[in-house]
């Protein structure tokens, strides 16, 4: 707050810094600079005034700003600090993904490199048949289970009196003949690996397959990767409803004893991702049978480009895909392509 003369004075006291400047402002305003003036000659000369003439000289001085407040001190007590802390942690909970207690890996297209060995095994079949078809014909129907896999071709080409159970029976022969003898090396590069790593972490493992069983075991005994790395094998043959549905999933967490949304799926195909989001776990797909774009509208939590390229932390540190990453829920009605 800035001082001033009482008499509509606007020059501060002591503004003048010497006799001179005093004089200047006096003639400037005769009347009452007359006081300042004569304050600063009494300054000069050592002279002190009296209480009452400075009052009486109607000069105003000026006021010193308030100190600011000081912050008062709030006293925290134990409890209180524990219960920040305890919001703190339950604020980080709710953003922390649920825990991983298993993994569910696919078998074809991702433990075991079968893929194009299984659509060319299927052409082989209809050739006996005197059918003419492509590997490309198989692709809508990977991932379905052996039976469609194989029907859905025959429908599409109008082969009639088709066997189900006759054509699967010497697909798989033809298959394990020619593709899937024991320790071939057909397994992908790592997939043992990741699964010893898993089971090391404490994480129970199983394969959940669309296949059925002469084939998973077949595919595991090519690819070198003992069955009793597994804690559950599930597949196609005790199903009626194969992937893009969950039970297979369902079933592989009901015999490891796991709650499903403490599961991961690790899948190759838009079906088993489809299965694994019906059932409500998190998936990681990779991309050796289908593309990243192809696989996001399954929504996994996770795209890698084979099992080589996940870890076991990427695993346990999955966070569930968020409703904006894509609004579809549940399986299709029909069958999409994938692996089994």
């Amino acid at each position: 707050m800035a001082s001033s003369l009482a008499c509509h004075n606007t020059t501060p006291l002591f503004a003048a810094r010497s006799v001179n400047d005093a004089r200047a402002s006096n003639q400037a305003n005769p009347v009452v600079n007359r006081r300042n003036y004569q304050a600063l000659v009494n300054r000069r000369q050592g002279r002190r005034l009296s209480f009452a003439s400075l009052l009486s000289s109607g000069i105003t001085f000026p006021l010193k700003k308030p100190a600011p407040p000081r912050p008062r001190a709030v006293a925290v007590t134990a409890a209180a600090a524990d219960g920040a802390a305890a919001g703190a942690g339950e604020a980080a909970a709710a953003t922390a993904p649920p825990p991983v207690r298993a993994v569910l890996f696919d078998m074809d297209g991702v433990l075991c490199d079968s893929e194009d060995p299984s659509r060319e095994a299927a052409v082989a079949l209809f050739a006996e048949m005197g059918v003419a078809v492509t590997a490309q014909d198989f692709v809508p129907f990977m991932g379905t289970g052996e039976a469609n896999f194989l029907g859905g071709v025959a429908r599409v080409y109008g082969v009639k009196g088709f066997d189900t159970e006759k054509a699967k029976k010497r697909f798989f022969e033809i298959y394990i003949h020619r593709f899937a003898r024991p320790n071939s090396g057909i397994g992908f590069p790592g997939a043992l690996k990741l699964v010893d790593e898993c089971r090391a972490a404490g994480l129970r493992t199983a394969v959940a397959s669309s296949a059925d069983r002469v084939k998973v075991d077949a595919n595991l005994a090519a690819a070198g990767i003992p069955l009793d790395r597994f804690d559950a094998i599930v597949s196609a043959d005790k199903f009626e409803r194969l992937k893009p549905f969950p039970d297979i999933f369902f079933a592989a967490a009901n015999e490891l004893g796991v709650p499903t949304h403490q599961c991961v799926v690790i899948e190759d195909a838009l079906a088993g991702v489809q299965a694994a989001t019906a059932a409500g776990m998190r998936s990681i797909a990779v991309t050796t049978t289908l593309s990243a774009g192809s696989l996001a509208a399954g929504r996994p939590a996770l795209i890698r480009r084979d099992i080589a390229d996940i870890s076991v932390a990427d695993i346990t540190t999955l966070h569930f895909p968020s409703d904006e990453d894509n609004d579809s829920s549940g399986p299709p009605a029909a069958a999409s392509a994938g692996s089994s």
